[in-house]
């Protein structure tokens, strides 16, 4: 049966006001530049990025360690390809299929001096190592009273929509982990970001989760720094600048975003302005509320379900700090509060339509 005509019959797209083209991609990648001071660059996707700090990490710290299933070969994403060969079997290594120990382990090595890179091999997976990140490397050094710490930990994984992923492989579960004081999140939106941010993560003495929008890995191309570099922790990127509304989000709904600040400006005459909140934990309130302090509006982009979403603090933190400020209740634009779907995937994605639809009612309110 022929992908348009199945399409049709099931998701009933000859009843929907867009075409197929468009449901079927989100969103279109963005590239981030640098300056020439940056000195030589290479083109490298995602996935080559993260494989490019990653190297350095190992090359310049010789405790540093990388474990997790299959990335001695490489991982089902190639991010460790070529590690262990060139850094040796004890230094990057398989784990068993066991997440909490994954984690487990991770912990015991930071504790013991290591600089030790987790990789989980999808976001979704991440759960039944929900206790030892959370009661275990969140609160190691509050229990201890300062005395221990497994700070030199990174817990590296895959999250969000890939296009095909269904209920397992396309959830996004940074909100689980916002509620944990002790770790920080980053969320990168492209391969110049994450090669700086993985890295500050990996020298961070905190532990770090690093969500990489599995999507991104080969879609996302940018020619990146070959030199070592970090970027910030917890301070968030203003990427467009504008005047009427805030547009907020992390990860590839920055991308979808960017798109949105387009159509506003083209079809509406509406100036927005486009944040990358970069780090979820602990996030960059002071950009979000300066910022919508001078627009007086916001809108809160993510693929999670809507309930108790990052958004949700945002959105409270927000109007807690700005109310006075707001000429329009905060929106949130987000996935629904049902498991990921496989086929309704199109619907379920927070794309630049009902984006675009809520910046319109947030501009008429």
């Amino acid at each position: 049966m022929a992908l348009r005509t199945f399409l049709k019959r099931n998701l009933f797209l000859n009843k929907c006001p867009l075409r197929i083209s468009q449901r079927l991609s989100h969103f279109t990648f963005v590239p981030d530049t640098v300056s020439a001071s940056e000195g030589e660059t290479q083109r490298m996707n995602l996935f080559q990025s993260i494989n490019n700090a990653l190297d350095l990490a190992l090359t310049q710290d010789p405790t540093a360690i990388i474990f997790g299933e299959d990335v001695a070969f490489g991982g089902v994403f190639r991010c460790t390809v070529g590690l262990q060969e060139k850094h040796g079997k004890s230094r990057v290594f398989n784990t068993p299929l066991c997440e909490q120990g994954i984690a487990g382990f991770g912990i015991g090595a930071a504790t013991a001096g290591a600089t030790a890179i987790a990789e989980i091999q999808f976001a979704d997976y991440i759960l039944p190592a929900f206790d030892q990140i959370c009661n275990e490397a969140a609160k190691y050094r509050y229990r201890s009273g300062g005395i221990y710490d497994c700070g030199s930990l990174t817990i590296r994984a895959p999250c969000s929509a890939v296009g095909h992923g269904a209920v397992y492989h396309s959830q996004s579960p940074e909100a689980y982990f916002a509620h944990c004081p002790g770790l920080k999140i980053v969320v990168p939106r492209g391969p110049i970001k994450a090669k700086g941010l993985l890295l500050s993560c990996i020298r961070e003495k905190d532990p770090c989760l690093f969500f990489e929008p599995k999507i991104l890995y080969r879609s996302a191309v940018e020619q990146v720094p070959v030199k070592d570099y970090t970027m910030p922790l917890s301070k968030a990127d203003i990427l467009v600048e504008g005047d009427d509304i805030t547009l907020v989000g992390w990860g590839t709904q920055i991308h979808v975003l960017r798109e949105v600040c387009q159509l506003a400006k083209d079809q509406l005459n509406v100036s927005c302005e486009v944040i990358d909140l970069v780090t979820i934990l602990p996030w960059d309130k002071e950009t979000i509320a300066q910022s919508v302090k001078k627009t007086g509006r916001l809108l809160i982009a993510h693929e999670a379900p809507l309930t108790s979403g990052f958004g949700a603090e945002i959105a409270a933190s927000i109007q807690h700090e700005c109310f006075l400020n707001l000429e329009a209740p905060i929106v949130r634009v987000t996935g629904f509060d049902t498991p990921f779907p496989h086929m309704f995937e199109p619907f379920y994605m927070p794309d630049k339509w009902r984006c675009f639809e809520a910046v319109k009612k947030l501009v008429n309110y």
